[in-house]
């Protein structure tokens, strides 16, 4: 990909990701805690050491984010049955729902925004989907590589 398509795809990413977290429901969530309670929804119980890797989040903040939704009861901490000296992140029935209505809105944000695009771009979307998954993946692995 040429300098100036990396450029404006970087671009792009940075608003989506602003304005998705502008414009969505987090039912009183910081962005932190409505993304670790989405790993957790969505992976099930997960160590610390796990959900500090998938978000990319040092162990301190990570801890106050865990404490927080731990504190509201959306997360618990549960002992690890393979190694008992740790523990596991688990979501809540209330977690659950928070999730759920969390889910919805921010499917509800872009689902309305892509129904106004012409059929063809809403398409080249859909089409674009798994080149962006890798592309995210490979963003990821990279800043944990350290890179």
């Amino acid at each position: 990909m040429d300098h100036d398509s990396v450029t404006r795809l970087r671009r792009v990413i940075g608003r989506l990701n602003r304005q998705l977290v502008a414009s969505s429901t987090s039912e009183g969530l910081t962005p932190s805690e409505a993304s670790v309670l989405g790993q957790v929804a969505t992976r099930g119980p997960l160590s610390l050491a796990q959900l500090a890797d998938l978000e990319l989040l040092n162990p301190t903040m990570l801890s106050r984010v865990v404490g927080a939704l731990d504190g509201s009861g959306l997360l618990r901490r549960v002992r690890n049955p393979e190694d008992l000296r740790a523990a596991l992140v688990e979501i809540t029935e209330e977690g659950l729902k928070v999730h759920g209505r969390v889910t919805e809105a921010r499917n509800a944000v872009v689902s309305d925004c892509v129904e106004k695009l012409p059929a063809r771009q809403a398409a080249a979307l859909a089409k674009a989907l798994p080149a962006l998954e890798g592309l995210a993946d490979e963003l990821a692995s990279g800043v944990r590589r350290g890179r």
